[in-house]
């Protein structure tokens, strides 16, 4: 039976070994598929935006009875309003004492921290 032998070098550290058909190609076979993870089902990547406080505050048991008692697709949408509401009082407030749009927008941005932590979008 006639072998061929593949050498692996060129790698970085200095890998400069044999591999030759035959036993050491079933062993190396079988070692790359123990390293190897082949899935039957695609993954999916997990949802970049989670609020790290959900369950957590001062206001959060409030808010899940709530959603529980209107239901999520309403309690969603009043959720809605409120933050709309919210962010034209900060627009408004904004344009009284003459802030410009980057300053606007990190009121913005510090009023739905404050929100995570206080547990209104839990």
């Amino acid at each position: 039976m006639a072998t061929s032998s593949i050498t692996a070098t060129g790698f970085k550290c200095g890998l400069g070994s044999t591999f030759a058909s035959g036993d050491n190609h079933a062993m190396l076979a079988n070692s790359v598929l123990a390293r190897v993870r082949v899935s039957s089902k695609p993954t999916r990547a997990q949802p970049l935006m989670k609020n790290v406080n959900e369950g957590k505050g001062l206001f959060a048991p409030i808010v899940v009875i709530t959603r529980d008692i209107v239901g999520k697709k309403r309690f969603n949408q009043l959720r809605g309003k409120a933050i709309a509401l919210h962010s034209q009082v900060i627009t408004e407030f904004c344009k009284s004492i003459g802030a410009d749009a980057k300053q606007r927008q990190g009121l913005i941005r510090l009023a739905k921290k404050n929100g995570e932590k206080l547990g209104f979008l839990a």
